[in-house]
């Protein structure tokens, strides 16, 4: 089962609308296909991206094929499932793997260091799940190719380790229909971030050795409960919170997880909620943070709203907007997804689409040809090229200055953005509580170019109150991608180089830092931030 538990003063302070969201059938109408729920505007998008409120029953057709292809694939000592996919595609196996603690290695980056050490590992006991619901991401088209380039070498059939999950008819489906590789469909009628329960949730998780069958008995479970039109229905309560305290300018969602259950939930619900949510200015910005005693959620700002997962004991904070919420991952899946349709319906926006991404898309095939590093830095300090520097800053410890003081203290936040490689620089991810213990606001970090898949559709088409400090690297080594003109080091650089540049045509500030010795310049940069 699943359910939300409000704090006293969230649960007073939403009760108007949690009775009008209940008149208004919100929740039967969500499971009943009501495409008018958000406005004529999202009538369109809407009508096309409903399906995901049955998965329960029509996911089941999958199994059994998951189960034979697990079967042969055991038989045949491949035991090392990599993952090749990005955002919708990649977030909700990651923690489903997680919260059944089996391995699943998610490459969802195209910095060339992780790319090798992947391509590196295991290569004669591995199978490729290759998941792209448009079936034209570049990442993953790119991975894609250097997955059969290294099958190829260790004399593998790539036929038989390549396995694609798309939505029917896509390029990516053409293309692995024409070369023979195992095509599984997802449902065209749901869309990436809601798609945990379909192909792309299922395919990989079910590879791994997860048992999927419960995540699909744990959403039927309390499909009953959610569709009901009642002030009990979890799923009403925790969409109201979130929607009306948006709508009134309380627009941050502080996540932290039970120590206990530590699936990385969060960081499914980030993409979920930042992308539904983050548009025509609107929308509610998580930020997902270790614990519930770190910068943000201990110290939570009156902008925030502050959920616990795991958990059905409300945190303490310092916002009067509290929650915890609780029960199985598939429940979970369910219950966030109906939360966030009913969030949107009560910010005004359709929270189906995302207007926003193509934009870093086109800007980074625009910038292909050259790195992050081509441009001539507006100053250089200790080995750090630095861009994007306001008038008088002499020292990237002014940059600095300068980017924390141009920060709102009533809505403003942080987001650090690091084109890094994450297994070997994960002392990047200790800036976000540096931040936030420095400037009192709420702190973002998300790994590029994965966040472009999640929070960057908030962070241009939400609500102008963001600053950005971009981290940018050479790799170690750089690697070409089979059949194309550009590299795997050339394109997390142009991704980098074009979401920076979209931010600056939205008038977001933009620092970024182009860091030569990775360890020492992060070292460094840590220091001047405490």
């Amino acid at each position: 089962m699943v359910d939300v538990v409000l704090s006293g003063p969230a649960a007073d302070a939403i009760a108007d609308d949690l009775r009008t969201v209940v008149s208004d059938r919100v929740a039967s109408r969500i499971f009943d296909h009501d495409a008018d729920l958000w406005g004529p505007d999202a009538r369109a998008e809407a009508q096309e991206r409903l399906g995901w409120t049955s998965l329960a029953e029509s996911s089941r057709p999958l199994l059994t094929p998951l189960g034979s292809l697990r079967d042969r694939l055991r038989e045949d000592g491949v035991d090392h499932v990599v993952l090749c996919g990005m955002g919708g595609s990649s977030l909700a196996p990651e923690v489903i793997c997680a919260a059944y603690g089996v391995e699943l290695t998610v490459l969802d980056s195209s910095h060339p260091d992780t790319v090798h050490r992947a391509l590196a590992d295991r290569i004669e006991r591995t199978v490729a799940v290759v998941s792209s619901k448009s079936g034209g991401t570049v990442e993953t088209d790119s991975q894609r190719r250097a997955y059969e380039q290294a099958f190829t070498d260790a004399g593998i059939d790539p036929t038989d380790r390549i396995v694609v999950v798309t939505d029917p008819g896509s390029p990516l489906d053409e293309l692995a229909g024409a070369a023979g590789y195992t095509v599984f469909h997802a449902d065209p009628q749901v869309g990436g971030r809601y798609s945990a329960l379909t192909a792309f949730g299922l395919v990989p998780s079910a590879l791994a050795g997860v048992p999927v069958v419960e995540l699909l008995d744990a959403a039927g479970a309390v499909e009953g409960a959610l569709r009901s039109d009642d002030a009990d229905n979890p799923a009403l309560r925790l969409g109201t919170l979130l929607g009306a305290s948006a709508r009134d300018g309380i627009d941050k969602l502080v996540l932290d997880e039970d120590p206990a259950q530590a699936w990385g939930l969060g960081h499914w619900i980030e993409q979920l909620v930042a992308e539904s949510t983050g548009k025509i200015g609107r929308g509610i910005l998580p930020v997902v943070v270790p614990s519930a005693a770190a910068p943000n959620a201990v110290t939570a700002t009156a902008d925030s709203v502050r959920v616990s997962l795991g958990t059905l004991e409300p945190p303490q904070a310092g916002t009067d907007r509290a929650a915890a919420v609780a029960g199985e991952l598939g429940a979970q899946f369910l219950l966030w997804e109906v939360a966030t349709a009913v969030a949107g319906r009560l910010i005004g926006i359709d929270p189906f689409d995302q207007p926003d991404v193509e934009s870093a898309k086109q800007a980074a095939r625009d910038q292909l040809g050259g790195s992050a590093a081509a441009q001539a830095p507006d100053l250089q300090d200790q080995g750090i090229d630095v861009f994007g520097v306001g008038t008088g800053a002499q020292s990237l410890a002014d940059a600095l200055e300068q980017l924390v003081d141009a920060l709102d203290p009533e809505h403003g936040y942080v987001a650090v953005q690091a084109y890094l490689d994450p297994r070997s620089d994960p002392q990047a991810a200790r800036l976000r509580e540096l931040l936030a213990e420095r400037t009192g606001r709420p702190v973002t970090f998300g790994w590029g170019p994965r966040f472009l898949h999640s929070t960057g559709q908030y962070h241009k088409g939400g609500p102008a109150t963001g600053l950005f400090l971009q981290l940018t690297s050479e790799p170690a080594q750089d690697l070409a991608i089979p059949g194309r003109e550009f590299t795997f080091g050339e394109f997390i650089g142009s991704q980098a180089a074009g979401d920076a540049q979209v931010l600056r045509d939205k008038g977001r500030p933009v620092l970024r830092l182009h860091l030569h010795d990775v360890p020492s310049d992060l070292t460094r940069l840590a220091e001047l931030l405490a």
